[in-house]
């Protein structure tokens, strides 16, 4: 009877114990799930304020880089814009010393074609001359592109001259004496670049002073020698004035 009694107790305290042991083993568990939830919420939280911050700062930077960048386009066209000045500067003292140094001493240069030695002053009575006829001064203008041909007659601007000058004596219905002159040109000077527009004035001038044959020669001249040019279709549009 003493022996089982005693055997019963130590069951019942072993179950006990199992009991208990269950008991804590089960808080535990539910405690340590607990935890684990808060702490990876707080870990998420603190990713997402991280993130956040690195955000905003990779943000700003970038914003500062936009200002950098902008500041320094700024500073790279300043100083395009200075060196575009500067060359701009450099390029007229040159251009404004070859001038004066034109007015004091020849200069070999080519003018459409054409090579010489340009003496001290000839440029500026050429550009005057030439400014009497733009501003519609035919006589003026007539005048002095004859002193210029009569002073400066081995000049590369003597082709223009002779040009500019019979159109001045064909606006002053000077029809013989532009003949004369561009005849002199066409010769002198072939294969000038203004020959084909001054065979159109010598045509002109032909059919002005009453030569018709001349004209209607010289137009047909200039549309077989120069068959593409606006030359060519003025003298097509003039034939038929000179039958």
């Amino acid at each position: 009877m003493g022996k089982l009694q005693h055997s019963f107790k130590k069951t019942l305290s072993g179950a006990f114990c199992l009991s208990a042991t269950l008991v804590c083993l089960t808080a535990s568990s539910s405690a340590w799930a607990l935890f684990s939830d808060d702490e990876a919420r707080k870990a998420i939280l603190d990713l997402r304020k991280s993130l956040a911050t690195t955000q905003l700062e990779l943000q700003n930077q970038i914003e500062k880089l936009k200002a950098d960048n902008a500041e320094l386009r700024g500073k790279v066209e300043s100083l395009e814009k200075q060196g575009e000045d500067i060359n701009n500067s450099q390029k007229t003292y040159y251009q404004d010393l070859d001038t004066r140094l034109g007015n004091f001493e020849p200069r070999t240069i080519t003018i459409e074609g054409v090579s010489g030695t340009v003496q001290p002053g000839e440029k500026k009575a050429y550009d005057d001359a030439l400014k009497a006829f733009q501003a519609g001064n035919l006589k003026k203008a007539d005048e002095s592109f004859t002193a210029f041909a009569g002073k400066y007659s081995q000049s590369p601007y003597l082709p223009l001259a002779l040009y500019w000058g019979a159109n001045s004596k064909y606006a002053n219905k000077n029809y013989t004496g532009a003949i004369s002159q561009l005849q002199t040109l066409i010769k002198k000077y072939p294969s000038h670049p203004r020959i084909p527009a001054a065979m159109v004035t010598l045509g002109n001038s032909q059919l002005e002073s009453g030569n018709k044959a001349a004209a209607k020669k010289t137009f047909g001249e200039i549309i077989a020698k120069y068959p593409d040019t606006e030359a060519a279709k003025d003298a097509q549009q003039l034939l038929p004035a000179t039958k």
